[in-house]
């Protein structure tokens, strides 16, 4: 293959065929950096240390080269050896930012955040490029944010900004500080006094709107993600955040076409396509959400929400047979999710599938969801199903979690007077009527062969002439 001088690529490209053919060929030291840089941009590590190997063998006091070969040593945690070299770098150029950038680097990966900071100061003093100052700005605000310095990192993210007001990394940085400390009208005095000076800044409009959002100051959010959008009307944020303003303003046509542009301006999300979806069932025209419904799951089976809305969509309209076969699917793609597990329950007890509804319930727990309503709907579909032993045992799991709980006592008692063991029901039932005589219906509902019986009749009697 023939190559062209010409071809930007070209020291590159004679590396590879070098590596190829075992020939050895110059290159000079800039052409090794960047070739280095290049494998490393593109995560091309074992390539990179090649480069760097025969870059030094071919130019052995390269500091640059050196450089690179302390980037990889740390990229390998092998702090010492990175350390050592950049001690003999300093003893050769003393003033080189860059060293003491990698030092940094090295006392930041070793979690000596303030020492890291200490070394950037020193790289500070020696810089003499505002660009290379913003850099630093960033990492020392960046080790900051690894102390949790929230007002110390917003101050060198702020210096990034008075350097480089298009460096929108440092705006999102300082905003999210603001909203670490949950200073939002701090945030919102900050990116106004920013877009007094940058007025097209559609990165701040949108910040500003999200700030006024989250302070339930809807109208001016919208007015805030106009500008974003007037500043650049392909900012595909803007719209959906615009679309979720419209939708707190309860505008719902007007946030579906916000939310549509992102459609046309971007590949779907599925997050529009379920905004979508909900606020045309807002508008009651329950034909075109459930189409953007089904659009949401098909463009990303793994949105629980998606699944969910489709899901509940149905159960609100009483179609349990089509909430049930959506469940189902949803449980067959993520049979780890407590919520899909929780909605299977609900929907075959609905259907009156107590097996199924039991196994859903069951499977909700064993993933965490320790809800009290939960262990109790499992317990009843369990004295339904009349398996009283498994049931008590759910109850007393579940009274760990909830101690002198009513609910709990009342049916431990009804279970153990339905199994015959007199004793134990009459701890319970006395126990759940001094905690809340008000649930004592849970017997007669649960446990309606026992409403007959003279003794717990009398004891609830008792405890309500007591209670009076």
């Amino acid at each position: 293959m023939n190559y062209s001088p010409e071809d930007e690529n070209y020291p590159l490209t004679r590396f590879e065929s070098m590596l190829k053919t075992n020939d050895i060929l110059f290159f000079d030291s800039n052409e090794f950096e960047n070739i280095i840089h290049h494998y490393l941009e593109n995560g091309k590590i074992s390539l990179a240390k090649r480069a760097i190997k025969l870059g030094l063998e071919q130019h052995p006091t390269s500091v640059n080269l050196r450089l690179f070969q302390v980037e990889i040593l740390i990229i390998e945690n092998k702090f010492p050896e990175a350390d050592e070299i950049l001690d003999t770098l300093h003893d050769l150029e003393p003033n080189n930012e860059e060293i003491y950038i990698q030092k940094a680097n090295v006392l930041s990966k070793q979690d000596e955040h303030e020492k890291a900071i200490e070394t950037l100061l020193i790289a500070i003093e020696i810089s003499s490029s505002p660009a290379e100052d913003s850099d630093l700005y960033a990492l020392i605000g960046m080790e900051y944010l690894f102390l949790d310095q929230f007002e110390n990192a917003i101050i060198y993210f702020k210096k990034c900004l008075e350097t480089d007001t298009t460096d929108y990394s440092a705006l999102h940085n300082i905003v999210y500080c603001y909203d670490f400390l949950d200073l939002n009208e701090e945030a919102i005095s900050y990116l106004n006094n920013f877009l007094d000076s940058n007025p097209y800044c559609e990165v701040a409009w949108h910040q500003l709107g999200r700030q006024y959002f989250t302070i339930k100051d809807y109208e001016r959010a919208n007015a805030a993600f106009d500008f974003a959008i007037i500043s650049d009307d392909t900012f595909v944020g803007a719209y959906i955040e615009k679309g979720k303003v419209l939708e707190k303003l309860k505008h719902y046509e007007e946030a579906i076409e916000n939310y549509k542009v992102t459609l046309a301006l971007d590949e779907p999300t599925s997050f529009a396509l379920l905004r979508i979806g909900h606020c045309y069932e807002k508008l009651g025209q329950d034909d075109l959400a459930l189409q953007f419904f089904k659009k949401t799951v098909e463009e990303d089976a793994l949105l629980d929400k998606g699944w969910i809305a489709i899901t509940k969509f149905s159960m609100k309209r009483l179609n349990y047979d089509k909430a049930l076969q959506y469940i189902k699917k949803a449980v067959n793609i993520d049979c780890e999710n407590v919520l899909y597990w929780k909605l299977y329950a609900t929907i075959n007890k609905r259907l009156n599938f107590l097996e199924e509804a039991e196994i859903g319930y069951k499977k909700a727990l064993e993933l965490g969801n320790y809800e009290l309503d939960t262990w109790l709907d499992r317990s009843d579909i369990l004295i339904a199903l009349g398996e009283y032993e498994a049931s008590i045992y759910n109850l007393k799991q579940a009274a760990e979690f909830y101690p002198e709980n009513s609910e709990i006592e009342y049916r431990l008692g009804g279970l153990y007077f339905s199994m015959h063991q007199i004793d134990e029901g009459r701890f319970h039932l006395k126990n759940g009527l001094k905690l809340n005589i008000d649930y004592s219906f849970i017997i007669s509902e649960l446990f309606p062969k026992l409403n007959d019986r003279p003794m717990i009749r009398a004891i609830i009697s008792e405890s309500k002439k007591a209670s009076n």
